[in-house]
């Protein structure tokens, strides 16, 4: 374990301060022995996979944050069940599923996050979630190690029935019968479609706001506020997609902070909707009410 390691580096967006303590667990046991160490102390804990869907305080964290490692990061085929470490990138999930000819996983590639970190909030694109392939996950927290069924996870949309302190270890997808060739042509497609109304190419945290039901969706919303290309200091509301925001020039986490802010009260003057932020907060960070 490490203390006052900076998070930004670790961040897809690239802000934010140092994490009080961090670490890299790569086993259960180890997972569990640091959740036990943060339980005795009182000590918060995240993790924060891939560094998308985070945005951490510029003054840092006083957490410990973990960073799945070793077997808690890899992915592998059992038949026609895709087992993944709950630090496991989709891409490399992904990766494994097509060279064992297995469908029904594509729609992850949309998405730069870990297999973990989808169960934690139901994680979904292009008209598929996690809770359509999920099997079970292994969920550890100080006291013990349970696997849960799909049904006990209490997913929906973006959101899940998991508690502070509770990691999810390993998760286990059905898939379908596919071939590599298939897979891959899926998989290109939808990545061509995200890179075509994504910033791909740019520092983000992924979506910032949950779509409110219905339409237009919070990009739309935000959009029609005439808010693209919003900018404040060195964040940017993206030119290609409304619902991210874009470092554009070494941005502070308080900079993003203050787009948000600004499109929710725009989006409720105009439509008369509460946006709530899909991005996870790690820090004193909150928004005003509108």
């Amino acid at each position: 374990m490490d203390a006052n390691i900076g998070l930004a580096r670790h961040t897809t967006i690239g802000t934010g301060g140092p994490a009080r303590w961090f670490a890299r667990p790569e086993t259960v046991d180890a997972l569990q022995t640091d959740l036990r160490w943060a339980a005795e102390r009182g000590v918060t804990v995240h993790v924060i996979g891939l560094g998308s869907n985070v945005l951490v305080h510029d003054e840092g964290v006083e957490a410990l944050v973990l960073k799945l490692a070793g077997e808690l990061s890899a992915a592998e085929v059992d038949d026609d069940v895709l087992v993944a470490g709950g630090g496991a990138a989709n891409a490399v999930a992904l990766h494994r599923a097509r060279a064992a000819g297995l469908g029904g996983f594509e729609f992850a590639s949309a998405i730069p996050g870990t297999a973990g970190g989808g169960v934690r909030m139901n994680a979904g694109a292009y008209g598929r979630e996690w809770r359509d392939v999920l099997i079970d996950a292994v969920v550890v927290d100080a006291e013990r190690v349970r696997t849960l069924d799909a049904s006990d996870l209490e997913l929906s949309y973006r959101h899940s029935g998991l508690a502070p302190g509770e990691v999810v270890a390993q998760v286990r997808f059905r898939l379908e019968a596919s071939s590599p060739e298939a897979v891959k042509a899926r998989t290109a497609e939808l990545l061509a479609q995200r890179k075509a109304t994504q910033p791909t190419n740019k520092r983000t945290f992924g979506s910032v706001f949950k779509n409110p039901g219905g339409d237009p969706g919070a990009g739309a919303m935000i959009e029609q506020c005439g808010l693209k290309g919003h900018r404040i200091g060195g964040a940017l509301i993206s030119p290609r997609h409304a619902n991210f925001i874009e470092n554009a020039d070494s941005a502070t986490s308080a900079d993003c902070i203050g787009l948000m802010v600004e499109a929710r009260r725009r989006v409720h003057e105009r439509f008369g909707v509460v946006l709530e932020h899909e991005v996870q907060f790690l820090g004193p960070l909150e928004l005003p009410p509108v």
